[in-house]
């Protein structure tokens, strides 16, 4: 998801170089909110990436994939590029009868991604996230891209008011993440929890599968004032962040969101190197633990950067 947000600058720059530019976007279909967010995404090609990988060769699959490719192939497109540059994304670029352009062999994420391109561009694997794809997009249609101008430029009118009733004011706390090494512990997030209560704020916890959401609870158990809420839509998860007063994330998309909606959020890192994936925009604050390891940062870690930004 974090990726897929981290290509809407590169959209919001291109506009300034070619006025009536549009996009169509190939996305995975978990994450299709993504791209209608920005007003420059015409149509939403969705693939189902999950499934492929699971049953490559059954009926379904392969009818599935069939349908995305003749999506791509039966639109007469000035330009097509791979953005994630990635195995999966190079598959659908390999296949189509486009020229793609994409990063050349010592750019791509994966490798051998890059043979799958007609044009290969390179780009620096030590710029942060948002700057390789603005780079890549600019080389694409041949401007120089700005690394010091990151404008989202998401339109926040497809976010969803979930049918839930919610506080005046609260935080959100993303204790989820994919990877355990990228988890906060409980025992840590149930200590923030008792502080929170204590200042007499409300805290909202979402979470993005049934295992999440029960971690989660075991979180919320401990304070009132803490809700773990049932599993929703992106949309619906957006606009709870957007108008949330502050955010405490571990590293997962939800924190590039937060980012994305310019609230104000600490996000927590162990072994992610920030200076490529890091959250960027407004009102935004890294904390890094010790030896790459997120349990080495403490609950007072926290408290004290949010009194800078929040609390006080």
């Amino acid at each position: 998801m974090g990726d897929l947000m981290h290509a809407l600058p590169a959209l919001t720059e291109a506009k300034e170089h070619v006025e009536n530019i549009s996009f169509d976007w190939v996305v995975d279909t978990n994450f299709s909110s993504v791209p209608s967010w920005h007003p420059l995404v015409n149509k939403i090609i969705t693939t189902d990436h999950r499934n492929w990988k699971k049953q490559l060769f059954s009926t379904n699959s392969r009818n599935s994939l069939r349908e995305v490719i003749n999506a791509i192939d039966g639109s007469d497109y000035d330009l097509v590029v791979d953005m994630q540059n990635n195995l999966k994304s190079a598959f659908i670029s390999y296949l189509s009868k486009h020229d793609v352009v994409g990063m050349d062999a010592k750019s791509a994420r994966e490798y051998p991604a890059h043979l799958a391109y007609s044009k290969k561009v390179y780009v620096n694997k030590y710029l942060h996230a948002i700057e390789r794809q603005k780079k890549l997009l600019g080389e694409a249609i041949g401007y120089n891209y700005r690394a010091d101008d990151i404008n989202y430029g998401a339109s926040h009118k497809s976010f969803i008011k979930p049918n839930i009733d919610l506080p005046g004011n609260y935080v959100v706390l993303v204790q989820n993440a994919s990877w355990v090494t990228k988890q906060w512990s409980v025992n840590k997030w149930q200590d923030l929890v008792k502080y929170l209560e204590g200042q007499n704020i409300e805290m909202i916890l979402p979470s993005g599968n049934l295992e999440e959401l029960k971690r989660a609870k075991e979180i919320c158990s401990t304070s009132s004032k803490a809700r773990a809420i049932d599993l929703m839509s992106l949309n619906e998860v957006a606009y709870i962040i957007k108008n949330a007063d502050f955010c405490v994330c571990s590293d997962t998309g939800l924190a590039h969101l937060s980012a994305l909606t310019g609230t104000p959020s600490i996000t927590l890192y162990g072994p992610t190197q920030t200076s490529l994936i890091g959250t960027t925009g407004i009102n935004q604050k890294h904390l890094i633990g010790n030896n790459e390891d997120i349990n080495q940062i403490t609950v007072s870690d926290v408290i004290n950067e949010m009194g800078k930004k929040y609390l006080s």
